[in-house]
């Protein structure tokens, strides 16, 4: 069953997948002020709309990949099977899930000029999440909007464009997952294979909230172990590793994060660089950052 309905002027459809946890309010071309449309998936908990409760918001880059097969490889984070036997096994909190499409990945999640030539347009993608898309989806739904209930979610790209975000919005943004982050780009794929994170320019425009213990945000940080299989595991998962490793060193020994409970770490030594170890992971992340209240 679908059907067409508008929320602030944007028109979105309904429809139900018959996914126990809940169902899908999609909207094709969304478009808020001046920003070019995107489609964007918000996922609804199964008693919304009989119930008058709040829910804490996820907001997941790489959209066409989280709920439905899409991407390169075509495959899915089958997020909403995830939350339906999170939910069932009453393992966490229920959520809003907002599904965020790219328009150009290489562009907006990246903070520096990569090598396929695009690149360094992170900065107004998490302008137009900040300030376009969360007070649109906290304005036309009933959200727990405080930075403590809120998470940018994201692997590969998708995850360092988390982490930055994050770092950057931090009283919107109170929480981050990165699972295998490209924290390498600006470095490995470059002349600075040696050089440390600590250099970079991602941490030049992180160190600021890093260092501010009253606004900083929570983290997920988490990698594979599998080489082999092809490119995206020798190389992009490897380097992902690597860097990875040493943010988390990084957080904890320069910014005094703490272990366990400002700062996860996750090494699944069956993970690749492929949506379906993400999804595997993606449990892990949820039980994490939002346990069942009576926990």
């Amino acid at each position: 069953m679908t059907h067409p309905f508008a929320k602030g002027g944007q028109w979105a459809w309904f429809h139900d997948e018959n996914h126990p946890g809940g169902y899908f309010h999609t909207y094709d071309a969304l478009r808020l002020q001046d920003s070019s449309p995107r489609k964007v998936h918000v996922f609804l908990p199964r008693e919304y709309e009989q119930e008058r409760d709040r829910y804490p918001v996820v907001y997941m880059n790489d959209g066409h990949t989280a709920f439905f097969p899409g991407g390169i490889a075509h495959l899915s984070w089958d997020t909403a099977t995830t939350l339906s036997q999170l939910y069932a096994a009453q393992a966490i909190q229920k959520l809003i899930v907002v599904a965020i499409h790219p328009l150009n990945r290489d562009w907006e999640y990246t903070h520096v000029p990569i090598l396929s030539g695009s690149g360094g347009g992170l900065g107004t993608y998490s302008h137009y999440l900040a300030h376009f898309l969360k007070p649109f989806i906290d304005e036309h739904y009933r959200t727990q909007s405080q930075a403590s209930q809120t998470t940018i979610l994201g692997s590969s790209h998708g995850g360092l464009a988390a982490f930055y975000t994050a770092c950057q919005y931090p009283q919107q943004f109170g929480n981050a997952g990165a699972l295998s982050p490209s924290f390498w780009v600006e470095l490995d794929a470059s002349a600075r294979l040696f050089d440390s994170l600590e250099s970079s320019k991602l941490l030049k425009l992180t160190a600021p909230t890093l260092e501010n213990k009253q606004i900083r945000p929570l983290f997920w940080l988490d990698w594979g172990r599998i080489r082999s299989g092809g490119f995206h595991n020798w190389f992009i998962e490897r380097h992902a590793a690597k860097r990875t490793r040493e943010m988390a060193h990084l957080l904890q020994q320069e910014y005094d994060y703490t272990l366990g409970k400002e700062l996860f770490v996750y090494e699944d030594f069956n993970g690749e660089h492929t949506e379906i170890s993400w999804a595997k992971r993606l449990p892990f992340v949820l039980r994490a950052l939002y346990p069942p209240k009576s926990a």
